[in-house]
């Protein structure tokens, strides 16, 4: 049995689940999702928790239970409290601003980099090095995330470049000269 997926799913006040096979819906104060459940597995819904049990011990079924926990659990994390990933940019002139729908990176190249942000998205910018990427689904924040540093990585020699607040670049010493 999977230790994840044979945990129940707490329902917070405010939010409400509608499980209509295969997609099952969640609503809450932040919004709503709305997503398509793999087979294998069994869905119920009560009052105050969401259990999610496997029909057979067959691979299928096996590898659908621990995930169909987390997603469901992600969905109601997100419509009840959101999810938020932040971002730094390290560089001379390296720069972000939002206007309306379009992130601005000014990130060392010859051009701007308009970067349209998906629906149900928000970026924060702080101080113009510093911004969150906010929103309800998880999967889409951390993939717009992704994509805002995939512009300019960090580099290994300065650590010029786009990178999320948590992570660690590991430097390199440059070339000496010869003395």
């Amino acid at each position: 049995m999977s230790r994840i997926g044979k945990l129940p799913i707490a329902i917070p006040a405010g939010v409400k689940v509608i499980y209509n096979a295969p997609e099952i819906t969640v609503q809450g104060p932040k919004g709503s999702l709305t997503r398509s459940m793999m087979g294998g597995v069994a869905i119920s819904v009560d009052d105050k928790a969401v259990t999610v049990t496997r029909n057979d011990d067959s691979t299928k079924c096996r590898s659908a239970h621990g995930i169909s926990r987390t997603l469901i659990n992600n969905m109601v994390i997100g419509v009840s409290k959101g999810f938020e990933t932040a971002l730094e940019i390290n560089g001379v002139g390296y720069r972000a601003e939002v206007k309306g729908n379009v992130l601005n990176l000014s990130l060392g190249f010859s051009h701007p980099v308009n970067f349209e942000l998906p629906a149900g998205i928000t970026v924060e910018v702080d101080k113009m090095t510093k911004m969150k990427v906010i929103g309800i689904d998880k999967e889409v924040v951390g993939q717009t995330a992704a994509k805002i540093r995939a512009f300019r990585p960090p580099e290994p020699y300065k650590g010029k470049g786009v990178k999320y607040a948590d992570e660690t670049i590991l430097r390199k010493a440059g070339k000496t000269g010869k003395k």
